[in-house]
């Protein structure tokens, strides 16, 4: 995520009154899938992608009106768009979950496909730092890389990480040569750094959980040193907050409002907002020891702050947050989960699912125990379009509660399972 901030001294920021609300525009109608990401130059310039529809919009007046720029007809090709990032008004980079990776010189107005060798199988975090300068990473379904770029994306190095993690899935640069890189290993959530470039890197956080992804990174404008990330679990675990004050060298963990969290964005050392895909936005002011339901969003992944009163979001649509922000309000409708069949339930020797996907995916199926201790990883599986899947499992576990994972391009959800 680019880390342009407009710093503002505002003496009355502790009583101001801080509301986020969605943003009524043409690409509101999404049937419950997500907006992937949200990025903005500045106050005005901003564009937004959706992930199963792949469509771009871009915005020059704070998101009060869109125009979309892109589909996957224009393209002639079926993507699943993860993130958007620009360096200027002209330069960007557009990420998808399908092997491709695209960069526009106009704006958004026309986009070309980008070589890289080896071939990125996905593009799930970008940052541009400086003029000149982009990160990229992968993939949350494995295995885990990097991509760098220091001349605007003219040319690409590829970095293979899985000495250090196993899916990476969002990088945040402080310059040229330090960042950090998010996803999971064996252990469980894990944060990379770099003081290098990306030459070298090292753990500086590492859950114990395995199945857990730190998803976002955001660190603060005042105080680069701040760091916060969103920890996405599996149930029955806590999805968590966590958050640095010395530059990642001690971690404090607080329980998040969601198992399956995403979206973190502070505008200070305490007030913050988290949301994933079961939620909205839930409020904190006291660094994450307590949570309130805003009632305001759904299937949130990315919250982009901008400044102490201006941020942007995205979920079931685009949101913005301002002091006493007033908008016309519509209708939300929830993420709408994949449609999954076990049977027979309660099981024998054999595990038998049926899935109902939408369309283009990834699939990662894992078992989990009734604790939610990772079991195994059952299958990884690319669905190349709208169909119904059959897989079948052999089950030689004990009697008891288990509980199968399903992390896709659109989220997880977990099916309780008897044997």
């Amino acid at each position: 995520m680019k880390k342009i901030y407009f710093l503002l001294l505002i003496t009355t920021y502790a009583s101001a009154q801080l509301t986020w609300s969605p943003l009524p525009n043409a690409a509101v109608n999404t049937n419950g899938q997500r907006f992937d990401d949200v990025f903005f130059l500045n106050e005005n310039l901003g564009w937004a992608a959706n992930g199963f529809y792949a469509a771009v919009y871009k915005t020059t007046d704070g998101g009060a009106t869109w125009v979309q720029q892109l589909n996957n007809a224009i393209l002639g090709s079926n993507n699943y768009y993860r993130n958007i990032e620009f360096i200027d008004e002209n330069i960007g980079f557009l990420g998808t979950l399908n092997g491709r990776f695209y960069k526009t010189l106009d704006g958004g107005a026309t986009w070309n496909l980008v070589p890289i060798s080896p071939n990125p199988a996905a593009i799930c975090g970008l940052d541009c730092v400086g003029t000149t300068t982009i990160y990229g990473c992968g993939a949350y379904f494995s295995p885990a890389y990097m991509i760098k770029s220091s001349d605007a994306g003219v040319t690409w190095q590829y970095t293979d990480m899985s000495a250090y993690a196993t899916s990476l899935v969002d990088v945040l640069f402080l310059d040229i040569n330090t960042g950090y890189a998010a996803g999971n290993n064996a252990n469980g959530a894990v944060i990379l750094k770099t003081t290098d470039g990306g030459s070298t890197w090292t753990t500086i956080y590492n859950g114990t959980i395995p199945g857990e992804y730190v998803w976002k990174l955001q660190t603060l404008a005042s105080n680069p040193n701040i760091i916060f990330g969103a920890v996405s679990s599996v149930a029955p675990n806590d999805g968590k907050l966590i958050k640095s004050t010395d530059g990642g060298v001690t971690w404090i963990t607080k329980i998040a409002p969601d198992v399956d969290i995403q979206a973190v964005g502070f505008v200070d050392e305490n007030h913050g907002w988290m949301g994933g895909h079961s939620t909205g936005f839930y409020e904190t002011t006291n660094g994450g020891d307590t949570w309130i339901n805003t009632n305001v969003g759904s299937n949130l992944n990315r919250i982009f702050v901008l400044s102490n009163d201006l941020a942007y979001a995205c979920g079931t649509t685009i949101y913005k947050m301002t002091n006493n922000l007033a908008m016309n309000q519509f209708q939300e409708q929830a993420r709408i989960p994949l449609i999954v069949r076990v049977a027979p339930n309660p099981i024998k020797d054999k595990l038998m699912i049926e899935i109902d996907f939408k369309g283009v995916d990834h699939l990662m199926l894992g078992l989990y125990s009734n604790t939610g201790q990772l079991i195994k990883q059952l299958t990884l599986d690319e669905i190349n379009g709208a169909t119904t899947k059959k897989y079948t499992f052999d089950f030689p576990y004990p009697s008891g509660i288990y509980f199968i994972n399903l992390h896709t391009n659109t989220g997880r959800q977990s099916v309780k399972i008897i044997k």
